[in-house]
Formats: structure tokens, C-alpha cells, sequence
């Protein structure tokens, strides 16, 4: 799978727009346009601009199939967490922080 249909799928998943991308990770519309186009190759820093707005790694973007098994308690947390945005993902982790601060 190359970086665009990589991207694509990402962003299916999600159910993202290149625009919400673009604006998650914190990167211009030419930038995303350009690789779609296969104008350009990412840099490393755009890819992990992207990896950073989609809340994986480098190696998960890279990976064939599902890096590591979720049980579907984890896999529903984890679908929701990806369509957060930023400030909603900096609240559920201080609301996180707090609960196991108690323990």
C-alpha cells in the first residue's frame, strides 16, 4: 500500500476530510493536495505531522493490517479518541489522569 491509498484509508476510517487533516496536523491544503497528486514524496516531518493528527505512529502508518489486537472494548475507545479534536483529547486525558491519580 503506498502513502496515498495509506492516507485514504485513514481517512475513510475516520470518516476525516483532507481539509480536517490539513488542520489537525497543523499542515496547508497544497501540501496534502501535493501528494495526492504524486507531485511530491512527504518529508519525514509531514508524515508525522500526519501520524501525530491521526494519533499513530510512524511504523503503525507504515504497518500491513493491525499492528497490535484490540478487544473491542479498546478498538470502540479508540475510535472515538481519533475523532477528537485536540482540546477534547487534552479534557478526556486530564479526566484519565484524575481517575487513575486516585487509585
Amino acid at each position: 500500500m503506498d502513502t496515498v491509498e495509506r492516507l485514504q484509508k485513514l481517512l475513510k476510517e475516520r470518516n476525516w476530510t483532507e481539509y480536517r487533516l490539513a488542520k489537525e496536523g497543523g499542515l496547508s491544503m497544497s501540501t496534502l493536495q501535493n501528494i495526492y497528486k504524486h507531485n511530491t514524496i512527504p518529508t519525514i516531518e509531514t508524515l508525522e505531522r500526519i501520524c501525530k493528527a491521526f494519533g499513530i505512529t510512524l511504523s503503525q502508518f507504515f504497518a500491513e493490517g493491525d499492528v497490535v489486537d484490540l478487544s473491542p472494548e479498546l478498538k470502540r475507545l479508540f475510535d472515538g479518541w481519533v475523532n477528537l479534536t485536540a482540546e477534547q483529547k487534552r479534557a478526556v486525558q486530564t479526566m484519565v489522569d484524575a481517575f487513575n491519580h486516585d487509585k
